[in-house]
């Protein structure tokens, strides 16, 4: 089973598309070429939100369907979810 997208290859993040719970191991596929992908859910993350597929420093650009969608604002580890608490959008950056 699916549990998250990318939609571009130089995404950073994955879009869940279940609800995951925190330890899962999960499967996912990249759209722009197919090819499937694995990560490991470091927190719960709700569906439709963000997963850090690469551990993301303090003032990295987030990068979700190609393009450049905001700034952490706080470090982020591979797995975890990105949302509110640690991105900032590129407008309120």
């Amino acid at each position: 089973m699916i549990q998250f997208l990318v939609h571009d290859t130089a995404d950073t993040v994955g879009v869940a598309v279940v609800d995951i719970a925190a330890g899962t191991e999960l499967t996912g596929r990249d759209l722009s070429t197919n090819k499937p992908l694995t990560a490991k859910a470091a927190q719960d993350i709700p569906l439709g939100h963000k997963l850090a597929l690469k551990d993301l420093a303090v003032g990295d650009t987030v990068i979700k369907y190609g393009c450049e969608i905001g700034k952490i604002v706080q470090p982020v580890k591979a797995g975890q979810h990105v949302h509110v608490q640690n991105l900032k959008t590129k407008r309120w950056a």
